[in-house]
């Protein structure tokens, strides 16, 4: 009977296991992912999104490539399975894709600036945790400014770790 071995890498997805419990990171997904857009210059930054920032559907600025906004944006999708930080600013401006303005290119630029400041963010599963899964739901009715359309969010936790 043979062994596989330790599972390390899988789907981009960096498993680092260790007597304390397990660590899940994108580290390299991340750093290519800065070097294929070309961040790697830009100063680093605290916040993916600013609190003041304002969408507009039909906005006065440009349009611009939709093939390369699509491409940050699903690239950033892909992530968003070890950056739960990340989640609802990607899933926000997924709704741009068929018309992105650059004002949406320059949030979604930032996002991954962001991501440049915070490559050290990881999924921490702790050894012998119970494995209770909690879940918390927040709405708004007809709350997003753009469209004027209902949001949602949610957040559940495995053991302690935020995992969606």
């Amino acid at each position: 009977m043979s062994m596989i071995g330790e599972l390390n890498f899988f789907l981009a997805l960096h498993i680092k296991q260790n007597p304390d419990g397990t660590i899940i990171l994108q580290q390299k997904y991340e750093k290519d992912l800065i070097k294929k857009f070309k961040i790697d210059e830009s100063k680093e930054i605290d916040t993916h999104i600013a609190t003041a920032t304002k969408l507009d559907i039909d906005g006065p600025r440009s349009s611009i490539d939709q093939k390369l906004y699509r491409s940050m944006i699903s690239s950033l999708l892909y992530l968003t399975t070890s950056r739960p930080d990340i989640v609802f600013s990607v899933g926000l401006f997924t709704h741009f894709q068929a018309n992105p303005k650059e004002s949406h290119l320059i949030v979604v630029k930032r996002i991954q600036i962001y991501l440049k400041g915070s490559r050290d963010l990881c999924l921490w599963y702790p050894k012998g945790s119970n494995f209770n899964v909690v879940g918390y739901v927040d709405a708004d009715c007809a709350g997003f400014l753009v469209e004027r359309k209902s949001t949602s969010g949610m957040a559940h936790f495995h053991c302690s770790c935020l995992v969606s």
